[in-house]
């Protein structure tokens, strides 16, 4: 193991040597940023300390062997200070912080720890000084121990903070008064990683020394400033959110131009800022759940993005995966995006002894790029491909570049026929941010889109202004006691004629009472999922009209459910943290079968449904199914249960849970063993 290390050695020496040389001639100072950042390791880790280069190896290893946990915290009593959420694990009657996170309000959180058993606990923090003080609300994670695999996410960790003199009783682990997870900043000001927080943009967390942390260092960028949706303003629901991604060891401000012309009057600028040196299939994931927890507090109908090199991967890839979750999604500009991957992340990989997680993702021949346009974009969403071929010379590519990615790239075919136009410009691949002219046709295409989806005035988000178009009050109440957490509804109107589509709404629990819409006008069927939760009634017939607002009540009574699915086969690396796991494409299941102490029920192939929409249709009505390699029991009672699945080709895999009614417990995807031939 040491001879190839020592060659590596060697190589990087000599190239690095090389480019100190190099660099001294006019035109290699101009090298554009992205490639010296991307080939730092190739380029510069000869001029590295021992200690930067031990940290880069680490980092890669902790983020290959760690796991995202999510979830959503809520208060049973009025909340609007700061909370702070963390994962602990407890030694020598000490905890130990694995890693906390701050929300300027209650809501979803993201936590990244190494593999292991975690608790997880929230408090409110009054005063900001990240303790838990005498009196503050608290809580904690109904389960005392949560698996981190090493990989992936694991998802519906939520409860509820309470007072905390009456919050010891529901604590399986209590956290003593005093506990502290971190230091104080000494600005006195804590970042919100909560989504929506409002950012100051001068602020050091969104400088671009920051940005290029998140590059080099992503599971340490994640800890401090983790990744997150920001507003420059409160969201004003008149206007059309526009959503700017940026590229690698990008930070908010390569938006500065645009953000300083865009028109604030029609036009709300909201940004993704992430770890670029995290895994594609993360940071699209993690894209997904922020959006989603946006769409369910503010119902925006529409929403624009606009990504930058490398981002625009991670849009493409969130629209194709997510997109059919997002109606609202309604245009794509990508600028100077490396569609085809980079032969130099290839070079990277293959001679580098220290690997940035997301080079495996920007190879040219790689997983992500082989099977980035796989999955079409949104039918609804129209497609800009910029691009710029204002490119000097450079000795890392003979093909004509943009000073940084290839032409070939940015025109992969796959791309240019998604697009409805394809236009290129005189521009650097970083100078395309800043160009007067890339930004006149970018406000072309913006006006397009209005034109298209509606423009301001036409939203007619909770306002009622689309005199096409008529709302709904819904009530709704939660028959429910003590502090088990109440899980997101979903609204679902079904149209009495069959040829129109189901129209899906994600709420919060905040929603009951307020007036949601516009809808179409019609008859519908009209329902209100929330999981762990029986619907009564199940459903209510209601017809929509622009001259009258219909009114709606449904309570929801707590059932014990069980659901989850089979993991597909993954290689190692294809699931790293904080990315989602896909659903098993091909098993054959025989039965799943669940065994309680007084009741048995299994699941064969005359349970399975044909459409996965169809999955809440079901649950409404009580009814245990299948879809594919994903299953879901409902009405059970309080107990102890025990899973059996038995699958063609895997031995049978058996699992113990308990169930509480009310409470819907995460469910990590599931690993058969395959049978020895």
């Amino acid at each position: 193991m040491q001879a190839p290390v020592k060659h590596h050695a060697r190589f990087f020496h000599r190239i690095a040597t090389f480019f100190r040389m190099m660099r001294r001639l006019p035109m290699l100072p101009m090298l554009p940023k992205f490639h010296w950042q991307l080939l730092s390791c190739l380029i510069l880790c000869g001029g590295m300390s021992a200690c930067s280069f031990v940290k880069l190896n680490d980092e890669a290893k902790v983020f290959y062997s760690s796991t995202v946990f999510v979830g959503t915290i809520s208060s049973d009593a009025p909340w609007d200070k700061p909370v702070v959420v963390a994962a602990y694990t407890k030694r020598d009657g000490r905890l130990e912080i694995a890693h906390y996170t701050v929300l300027h309000e209650p809501g979803a959180y993201e936590l990244i720890v190494p593999k292991g058993q975690y608790s997880v606990f929230a408090f409110g923090d009054a005063n900001g000084n990240l303790r838990l003080d005498a009196g503050e609300p608290v809580g904690q994670y109904m389960s005392p121990t949560i698996e981190a695999s090493g990989t992936g996410v694991v998802a519906e960790l939520n409860f509820v903070i309470s007072a905390a003199q009456t919050a010891a009783s529901t604590i399986s682990v209590p956290v003593p008064i005093g506990t502290m997870v971190g230091e104080t900043p000494a600005s006195g000001k804590l970042h919100s990683t909560q989504v929506g927080a409002i950012a100051e943009l001068d602020q050091a967390v969104f400088s671009s020394e920051s940005g290029k942390s998140g590059y080099w260092t992503p599971v340490e960028f994640f800890k401090k400033a983790g990744g997150n949706i920001y507003f420059l303003d409160k969201y004003d629901p008149a206007k059309t959110p526009v959503l700017f991604v940026h590229g690698v060891a990008g930070s908010p401000q390569d938006w500065k131009y645009f953000f300083e012309h865009l028109d604030r009057s029609k036009y709300q600028p909201w940004f993704f800022y992430y770890p670029s040196g995290a895994s594609l299939d993360s940071m699209s994931y993690l894209l997904y759940w922020k959006l989603a927890n946006l769409q369910r507090r503010y119902h925006f109908d529409k929403i624009y993005f606009t990504a930058h090199s490398m981002g625009g991967m991670v849009v493409r890839s969130f629209l194709s995966n997510y997109g059919a979750q997002f109606p609202a999604a309604k245009l794509f500009v990508s600028l100077s995006t490396p569609w085809g991957g980079d032969t130099m992340a290839d070079n990277g990989v293959r001679y580098s002894p220290v690997v940035v997680p997301s080079w495996n993702d920007m190879q040219s021949k790689g997983r992500f790029v082989q099977t980035l346009f796989q999955k079409p974009l949104p039918p609804d969403l129209d497609y800009y491909l910029f691009f710029g071929h204002g490119g000097s010379y450079s000795l890392l590519h003979s093909a004509n570049t943009d000073g940084s990615i290839t032409l070939a790239s940015e025109l992969r075919a796959d791309a240019q026929a998604d697009a409805r136009m394809v236009k290129g410009f005189n521009e650097s691949h970083i100078g395309i941010l800043s160009s007067p002219e890339v930004f006149r046709q970018y406000t072309a295409v913006l006006a397009a889109a209005d034109k298209k989806n509606g423009g301001r005035g036409d939203k007619g988000n909770n306002n009622g202004s689309n005199a096409s178009s008529g709302n709904l009050n819904i009530a709704f109440t939660y028959e429910v006691t003590g502090s088990i957490p109440k899980s997101d509804p979903l609204l679902l109107l079904t149209p009495v004629d069959s040829s129109r589509e189901k129209i899906t709404l994600p709420m919060s629990t905040r929603d009951s009472g307020t007036q949601l819409g516009p809808f179409p006008p019609g008859e519908y069927t009209a329902s209100v999922v929330a999981y762990g939760f029986k619907t009564v009634p199940a459903t209510i017939p209601v017809v929509i009209t622009n001259s009258k607002k219909a009114e709606l009540k449904f309570s929801f009574m707590p059932q014990g459910v069980l659901s989850g699915y089979i993991g597909a086969d993954v290689k190692s690396g294809d699931n790293p943290a904080g990315s989602f796991r896909a659903p098993h494409p091909d098993i054959q299941i025989e039965s799943i079968t669940l065994v309680g102490e007084k009741e048995s029920r299994t699941l064969t192939a005359k349970d399975d449904i044909k459409e996965r929409d169809r999955g809440a249709d079901a649950y409404l009505a009580g009814r245990d199914y299948r879809f594919q390699s994903f299953f879901s029991f409902v009405g059970l009672k309080e107990g102890q249960y025990e899973l059996l699945i038995k699958a063609s080709g895997y031995q049978p895999y058996k699992q113990s849970y308990h169930i509480v009614p009310g409470q819907y417990a995460y469910l990590k995807p599931i690993d058969l063993i395959p049978l020895k031939n």
